[in-house]
């Protein structure tokens, strides 16, 4: 490994201006203007597969954007098999006047890259590239089976990417996933998400009378779609936190002791948090600290709600119609399917009969957790503690990746995050950024990751 951290050391500024060139690329999946550079971006990636050494490298089509997939099996069947997801499509960039310097141009400011896609997740993904062309170059050979699975849909939902891993179980066949798409707790604080929450978003509407109707004239005899409404939503939970809806706990699994002496040396200062977000009061639900009620505890939120008049003025009308959407997040061993369920029984049931209710569920996805002491996990707290210095720290992220529930579900293997961003480096917002010394740290750490791996024996042959 001697060898291949020096060759890693001493190329780092060569890889940032190769990071530029994959940065310049504008591929912005949800605009169809768009579309040619999604293409050119997925031949840059396939190209960029090739040049570090991976085989069977090919692009496939997909309905909208292609898929690229590389690999390289010559380790053995003894090793281990990996598959290494990212995407390589990014955000829009809009409001494009509050980004310092255009979205597409990179800089280098503080110590950081500044670029649309610099952290989420170009940047990231090179990270694997690099450290696979590093052992490549010294070695002529992986200490490992590799697979890569870049996409061109994430940021749009992977509207094709279930369909088709479901369709080429055989290719993708592997042992661990790996996926670089998140973020460390903070910036010296190295850490590995093991758990992401699921989701079940949901779309309620009220109507009343056919047709919206003068308050003076039928105020006091016909009730108020926008009341029937607010009175629904506030049955939805009571005042500490608790979500009301019948059998919505039912397979929760609560946290582990092992879990929350791990949440307890995470170093969060709920004052900071409260000055941050300028509240003078922390809210949820009972007996859990802040961070496991933001990623370890199922919530309910409405998103957002409309109805009636709500331009310049007064207008004293009762709106035949009012909406809002909800949502919520569930953890591992919650079926969205099934809350919707009950979130529409529930519904039904304490709406009043006055008004009439519709009920439709927009989207969901499982949530996915990795056993702390599962051999990968392993792995991958040794290579972080080589790269950083330190033991990296166990973190749950309470959004949702649900490719991974995918990848544990179909494949049947556990997948490691592993993400090098930081939460302030502006995701999906202007000025992203990724921090230098991450990526150059993460380059190392996930060199050191295949050699760690290499140590453990394969679960099911991922050769396919």
């Amino acid at each position: 490994m001697e060898k291949i951290i020096e060759h890693i050391n001493s190329n780092i500024d060569g890889y940032v201006e190769e990071l530029k060139e994959f940065l310049r690329i504008p591929s912005i999946s949800t605009n169809p203007e768009n579309r040619d550079d999604l293409r050119n971006c997925a031949e840059y990636v396939g190209k960029r597969l090739n040049e570090i050494g991976l085989e069977n490298v090919k692009i496939y089509e997909t309905e909208l954007h292609p898929i690229v997939y590389g690999d390289w099996l010559k380790a053995g069947d003894d090793k281990p098999t990996i598959l290494i997801y990212g995407h390589y499509d990014v955000q829009p960039v809009d409001p494009v006047e509050l980004w310092t310097a255009p979205p597409f141009e990179p800089v280098i400011r503080g110590g950081n890259i500044f670029a649309r896609g610099a952290t989420d997740d170009k940047g990231q993904v090179f990270i694997h590239m690099k450290s696979i062309e590093a052992h490549m170059k010294n070695n002529s050979s992986l200490p490992v089976n590799v697979k890569f699975l870049i996409e061109g849909e994430e940021e749009i939902g992977s509207v094709n990417l279930d369909k088709f891993i479901e369709s080429n179980k055989d290719l993708l066949k592997c042992d661990y996933v790996v996926v670089s798409d998140t973020s460390m707790f903070g910036e010296e604080i190295p850490s590995i998400c093991y758990g992401l929450r699921g989701l079940a978003y949901m779309q309620v509407e009220v109507t009343g009378p056919n047709r919206d109707l003068h308050s003076g004239s039928f105020g006091g005899g016909v009730d108020n779609p926008i009341n029937a409404l607010a009175h629904i939503i506030t049955k939805l939970k009571d005042d500490k936190g608790k979500i009301l809806i019948d059998g919505f706990y039912d397979d929760v699994i609560d946290l582990s002791e092992k879990e929350r002496e791990e949440y307890s040396k995470l170093p969060f200062n709920e004052a900071q948090y409260k000055e941050g977000l300028e509240i003078d009061e922390v809210f949820g639900e009972e007996g859990y600290s802040t961070l496991e009620r933001v990623s370890a505890r199922p919530t309910l939120d409405c998103n957002g709600i409309w109805g009636g008049f709500q331009g310049e003025g007064a207008k004293t009308v009762l709106p035949s119609k009012a909406a809002a959407k909800i949502s919520m997040r569930l953890v591992p061993n919650q079926h969205p399917k099934k809350i919707e369920k009950l979130f529409t029984d529930y519904v039904n049931k304490i709406a009043p009969k006055t008004v009439k209710v519709k009920v439709k569920d927009l989207h969901g996805g499982m949530g996915a957790l990795t056993p702390l002491d599962s051999p990968a996990m392993g792995a991958a707290v040794i290579a972080i503690k080589k790269a950083f210095g330190k033991d990296p720290l166990f973190t749950r992220e309470g959004g949702s990746i649900p490719v991974v529930n995918v990848f544990q579900t179909i494949l049947g293997a556990p997948t490691i995050l592993l993400g090098f961003g930081l939460p302030d480096e502006n995701a999906h917002s202007p000025d992203e950024h990724f921090n230098l010394k991450n990526f150059h740290r993460g380059i190392l750490t996930a060199a050191y990751y295949l050699d760690e791996l290499s140590k453990l024996k394969a679960n099911n042959n991922g050769k396919s």
